[in-house]
């Protein structure tokens, strides 16, 4: 049987299906797999798929083996994680984009993929002044000393000086790059891209040998807002790619915060817009900072309590608890069993979808929500497993 992966690997190749519509249509059939062999007919049903993008679908997907495609990806790029395996991001994996296919490099640490070690991005202009340098190491050292991982993109000035104080305050840094994962830009942080890797991961969602593109670092900025739980903005005209990783993180439901500046200085302009559309303000007190960071819950935090006491909380939506009690239930032994109560702690998304009756969008948006409680765990091959 063609794992899961191998159908997110086998439609990122088709031209004009990109991470949202991808997100739609594993939302919409509940597997790419199902997707993969839907008509033409049941695949117009997805928003956002014209004439023109199912000509191509049709076109291109006769042409593809998934197969025979993953193992030939897996041995040009052997590391990598689509939201089909269990260990891609979580927090990327809610966002309304994530990345069909995320390389990486470098040390991964599970806790940080599960949500259950804090990312803070920190991001800023290409040509920081000295006060912007200054409070860029004195913040990303503040972090890493106190437990924070650290998310920039390698780009020149605020990016190399948060990732570089991090390291050398013993702390763990992420560099999300615009370019493969072995391509390292700009040419003068190849020493520091060597140290991340020794210290830290390097992510992109193009695959290696990618050279670097102008449009590739915009589109990039969203991964280090889906991955962070908070962005430090630190020094950024009004013209800055750190305003547009800001905008993602406000879509995302993350915490921005931004560096004050005066008025009159030309890298502050986009820091004081952003405090004036309500972003938290960077003080000179650091562990008011820290305080503000660490009460963002963690999902390792969730209240330890047993199932039964979890299902019992009046914060459990309808739907939330609709799904949970799809849990409930015995496919072997029978309708017997559903009646007396006996949990079954794995069960695969499309009997999810089929026990609730619920639509395959609005389930994976519940799955969602009840794995950042802690009550359910993504397991490979769509499958999801009761805490």
């Amino acid at each position: 049987m063609v794992e899961e992966s191998a159908y997110w690997v086998a439609w990122s190749q088709i031209s004009g299906i990109g991470p949202v519509l991808l997100r739609r249509l594993q939302q919409h059939f509940g597997t790419l797999a199902t997707a993969w062999n839907a008509t033409k007919q049941e695949l117009g049903e997805v928003e956002g798929f014209g004439f023109q993008t199912l000509e191509k679908i049709v076109q291109q997907r006769s042409r593809l083996h998934p197969e025979r495609l993953f193992t030939k990806h897996q041995q040009e790029n052997p590391y990598f994680w689509t939201p089909a395996d269990a260990d891609y991001p979580r927090l990327l994996l809610e966002t309304p984009s994530p990345p069909p296919i995320l390389y990486y490099r470098g040390e991964v640490e599970l806790q940080e993929n599960l949500g259950q070690k804090p990312l803070v991005g920190i991001v800023g202009t290409r040509r920081p002044s000295e006060y912007g340098i200054r409070w860029t190491r004195q913040i990303s050292t503040a972090l890493a000393k106190n437990g924070f991982t650290v998310v920039s993109g390698m780009a020149e000035g605020i990016d190399t000086e948060s990732h570089a104080a991090t390291m050398k305050a013993g702390g763990r840094t992420i560099a999300v790059l615009g370019t493969g994962v072995d391509v390292v830009y700009p040419q003068k942080n190849r020493d520091l891209y060597k140290q991340i890797l020794t210290a830290g991961l390097v992510v992109s969602e193009y695959p290696t040998k990618t050279p670097p593109d102008r449009t590739h670092f915009p589109r990039r900025n969203r991964i280090i807002a889906g991955m962070s739980r908070a962005i430090l903005v630190m020094e950024a005209p009004l013209k800055s790619g750190a305003l547009i990783t800001a905008t993602y993180a406000n879509e995302f439901g993350r915490d921005v915060y931004a560096l004050p500046g005066r008025v009159d200085d030309y890298p502050s302009q986009g820091c004081l817009k952003l405090l004036t559309q309500g972003a938290s303000l960077i003080l000179k007190e650091l562990d008011e900072l820290l305080t503000m960071l660490g009460a963002i819950p963690q999902i390792d935090k969730v209240d330890q309590l047993s199932t039964v006491q979890q299902l019992s909380l009046p914060t459990l939506s309808p739907e939330l608890q609709q799904v949970m009690n799809a849990f409930v239930l015995d496919v072997a032994v029978g309708e017997a069993s559903r009646r007396e109560g006996i949990a079954c702690d794995i069960l695969p998304f499309d009997l999810i979808v089929q026990q609730t009756g619920m639509a395959a969008g609005s389930v994976s948006s519940a799955l969602l929500q009840l794995e950042l409680m802690g009550l359910l765990s993504q397991l490979p091959g769509m499958r999801y497993q009761k805490n």
